[in-house]
C-alpha cells in the first residue's frame, strides 16, 4: 500500500487542507514603494547621485537623463554598476526611441527625471490573487489571469 497523494489528502474529510484561503497563506512582506513617478531629484552631492540612480534602476518606467554635454536620453535603466568613484560607476539605459543601448558614467549625468509611467504602481501580488479568486467564483473553470496591457 502506498501513501496517499497530495490530491487524496486534500479530499479527506476533516483535513486541515480541504479549503485553501489565499488570504491566510504566508506572504513574504514587501516594501512600500516611493512615488518616484514625476520626481526630479536634486543631484547636488555624490550621495544624491548614487541614491537617485539606484532609485532609477528600481523604477519600472522610463527616466530622462540629461548629460553634462546637453544630450538628453529617455529610456529604461536596466543595469547599473556602483563603483568607487562617479567616473567608475555607470548606468545602462535602453532608449525609448529604439536606439542602441547606452552606457553612461554617473559623472556625466547633469540631471535625472522620472518621466515615464511606473507600470506596476499600485499593483501587488495580493491584488492579483484576489482578482483571480473573484473571477474563479464568477466564471468557474474558464477563469484565467492575463497580464494587463501596458498602455
Amino acid at each position: 500500500m502506498s501513501a496517499p497523494t497530495h490530491a487524496e489528502r486534500l479530499r479527506q474529510p476533516g483535513s486541515a487542507n480541504t479549503v485553501i484561503d489565499p488570504d491566510q497563506m504566508e506572504v513574504a512582506p514587501g516594501f512600500a514603494r516611493t512615488g518616484a513617478q514625476g520626481w526630479v531629484p536634486e543631484l547636488a552631492s555624490e550621495e544624491d547621485v548614487r541614491k537617485a540612480l539606484e532609485t532609477a534602476f528600481d523604477y519600472r518606467g522610463d527616466v530622462t537623463l540629461t548629460r553634462k554635454n546637453g544630450a538628453v536620453i529617455e529610456g529604461y535603466v536596466f543595469d547599473r554598476v556602483d563603483g568607487a568613484t562617479l567616473q567608475n560607476s555607470f548606468v545602462r539605459i535602453l532608449p525609448s526611441n529604439g536606439g542602441e543601448r547606452q552606457k553612461i558614467a554617473y559623472a556625466e549625468i547633469a540631471a535625472l527625471a522620472f518621466t515615464g509611467r511606473d507600470t506596476a504602481a499600485g499593483k501587488s501580488w495580493e491584488a492579483w490573487v484576489r482578482k483571480y479568486w473573484e473571477k474563479k467564483a464568477v466564471g468557474g473553470e474558464g477563469a484565467r489571469l492575463e497580464p494587463e496591457p501596458l498602455d
